[in-house]
């Protein structure tokens, strides 16, 4: 059995913890900016539903409820514009980190085949063609990839780490020549509710000015874990082709892979309440623009950021540097490369933490 270390690049948060023992330090104690996990609390209506279900004695379905496909097919038409979806177009998964980590596996990739992932990019895809002995490969713009061997193309936008908006040709133009190449497209939009800047609206690849109204060769990735504070449920699911997603239900179901039947009953909550999701998004709002005033006023440069639950920001200078700083003042960031080499001059900041600690971090920066 080869050795992990021999398979997977070494776990990027481990190399954090010296810095985040000095922050910790701190008289103030630390402000943890790192790690984009959510910390207001799970909304009512959701802890209702869960609590509701909590007597299910017997298993639940891989593939859900049809109440739960149904919520999902609904909140597709009504915030993604995708038109025309049946419960033969979704499923449920068990967090979209399991998913994209084992996509590569449960598609029957391996060695000799290529998956493709965005220079900056959420290091799982990466680890995910690992497993399975695949060709982990880099791109600036998709349709320049060679597709020789190429069998599964990531998008991801709203980007992590640096809340990038794929325009819609950008979008179109990617669809496009992943079909002309065969090459399954799987569009990571777990960031798509969080768009902050007007001109940089996100819009996913099922939309039908997108896929022209076809979901062959196109999946999409959502997730409840920002936009409704649902991380700690693992609470996710895939919408578009059908053959793709018939074929992993299958696999799936030998696998095991089944959300709990309190959380799919969550979901359907979550997804059919859009108020809750507003009240979340005025919070990062708030906590968004008083954190970028603050690194800006303290010379930080902000590039992209029109969406996610991030700040990508430079002093040009190495990311470590940045990192030992801040940790310095008590203040715990993510280091750009934890994302690829290009990201080696810029921290990730997230805007996750309460509001007493986000302002604890205005205060310190000035």
């Amino acid at each position: 059995m080869a050795r992990v270390s021999d398979r997977l690049p070494a776990f990027p948060w481990d190399r954090l913890e010296p810095y985040k023992a000095e922050a910790s330090a701190h008289p103030g104690g630390v402000v943890d900016l790192s790690v984009g996990t959510p910390v207001d609390p799970v909304p009512e209506i959701v802890q209702d539903a869960l609590a509701a279900a909590s007597d299910s004695p017997g298993y639940p379905t891989v593939w859900g409820t049809a109440a739960l496909r149904a919520a999902i097919t609904g909140w597709a038409a009504r915030r993604l514009g995708a038109v025309g979806l049946t419960d033969t177009n979704v499923l449920p998964v068990v967090g979209s980190k399991e998913l994209v980590a084992w996509l590569p596996t449960q598609l029957g990739l391996g060695p000799g085949d290529r998956v493709a992932y965005p220079r900056l990019a959420y290091p799982t895809y990466e680890v995910g063609a690992r497993l399975v002995g695949a060709e982990p490969v880099v791109y600036d713009d998709p349709t320049e990839l060679d597709p020789a061997g190429l069998k599964l193309l990531w998008l991801n936008s709203p980007s992590n780490p640096t809340g990038r908006v794929l325009t819609k040709d950008e979008l179109r133009s990617a669809v496009e020549w992943a079909r002309a190449h065969d090459v399954l497209l799987v569009s990571d939009e777990c960031y798509l509710e969080l768009g902050w800047e007007p001109d940089a609206e996100p819009v996913s690849v099922l939309h039908p000015e997108i896929c022209g109204g076809s979901y062959e060769g196109v999946v999409a990735v959502h997730s409840l874990s920002k936009r409704s504070n649902l991380a700690g449920y693992r609470a996710a699911f895939l919408l578009g082709d059908q053959s793709v997603l018939g074929e992993l239900l299958q696999i799936r179901k030998h696998g095991g892979m089944m959300v709990p039947a309190p959380v799919q009953t969550a979901t359907i909550a979550a997804l059919g309440d859009d108020g809750h999701v507003a009240v979340q998004r005025e919070r990062y709002a708030r906590r968004r623009a008083v954190l970028r005033a603050a690194f800006e006023g303290a010379g930080f440069r902000i590039e992209h950021s029109e969406a996610s639950l991030y700040l990508w920001a430079t002093r040009d200078e190495s990311c470590w540097d940045t990192v030992a700083e801040l940790a310095g003042r008590g203040i715990l960031v993510a280091p750009g490369d934890f994302y690829g080499a290009a990201g080696e001059r810029f921290v990730r900041i997230a805007f996750t933490a309460t509001d007493e600690r986000v302002d604890e971090a205005v205060r310190r920066l000035k």
